[in-house]
């Protein structure tokens, strides 16, 4: 059985690695102002940035279209047997449901769809553990059922810089706790049976940052190998500060850095930081 791999853009996963590692990519959609982009296509992190400073109303994002999926798979079918696709949590987008939807419409591919229930590089680790696997000819079930495997030990924390994106963009659960003068704290959040929820309120971005390291040291601190990443929304240099801290503390820890792009950016905000990770 010859398996495609396919994930959207929110994953986050860097363009030479896709094509190194035969990874196929939907893109979401973005409209600022009046123009639609193409998440990850058109519109890379560093210029949304740029462009929605000066925009008094936040950015809209919207699902790929059922008809772009179909296509994409019936192109895939035409040289693969199955394809796993994986996609960002069915509960901050309807991407989940209308790639099962457009899977059903298909005919000559087997397509196997995987709710990561979480986003950006997180999400983009099971999409490049997907194409190693099948790279070495594993079979669609034996992948999905690592991929299952690896969501037991992902984790993955976030705080923002302003709660207002996520509080207006509708993906916070649970926001009426969270209103009003609380906006002003820094809480961390993470994502809980699909849903974007706070962990804890926080007052300080300082303090947010220490207790996510302390999160991270519990797992870290057993010696186990974790696959790691820091996640910034256009915040380099306190990401690299980050990664370079946790990379002396924990020496059996792989560490990257990524980004949160276009999509996730509208929601959380221009200096949102994270950090994920799962047992290897």
């Amino acid at each position: 059985m010859k398996v495609a791999v396919m994930t959207d853009s929110t994953a986050y996963i860097l363009p030479e690695i896709r094509q190194q590692m035969d990874i196929e990519m939907v893109p979401l959609n973005v409209v600022i102002g009046e123009k639609s982009y193409q998440e990850e296509i058109d519109l890379p992190a560093e210029e949304f940035y740029r462009l929605v400073r000066n925009e008094r109303e936040l950015p809209k994002t919207s699902q790929p279209s059922i008809g772009f999926i179909t296509e994409k798979l019936e192109k895939l079918a035409e040289e693969y047997d199955a394809v796993i696709s994986i996609h960002l949590s069915s509960g901050i987008s309807g991407t989940y449901q209308t790639m099962i939807a457009a899977g059903e419409m298909v005919e000559g591919i087997d397509v196997h769809v995987f709710d990561s229930e979480i986003s950006c590089m997180p999400q983009g680790f099971y999409a490049l553990e997907a194409a190693k696997m099948a790279k070495d000819g594993i079979n669609a079930d034996t992948i999905i059922a690592r991929l299952t495997e690896m969501k037991e030990s992902m984790r993955a924390y976030f705080l923002v810089d302003d709660l207002t994106h996520l509080h207006r963009g509708g993906r916070l659960n649970g926001a009426q706790a969270l209103v009003g003068s609380v906006l002003q704290v820094k809480p961390l959040l993470h994502f809980i049976d699909t849903k974007i929820v706070p962990f804890e309120k926080i007052r300080t971005q300082k303090k947010a940052i220490k207790r996510m390291i302390a999160l991270f040291a519990e797992d870290a601190s057993t010696g186990a190998p974790l696959r790691a990443v820091v996640i910034h929304a256009n915040r380099p240099n306190e990401a690299n500060l980050l990664k370079d801290e946790l990379e002396k503390l924990f020496p059996n820890v792989e560490l990257s850095i990524s980004y949160f792009g276009a999509v996730i950016g509208t929601h959380l905000g221009e200096g949102a930081l994270g950090l994920g990770w799962y047992l290897k």
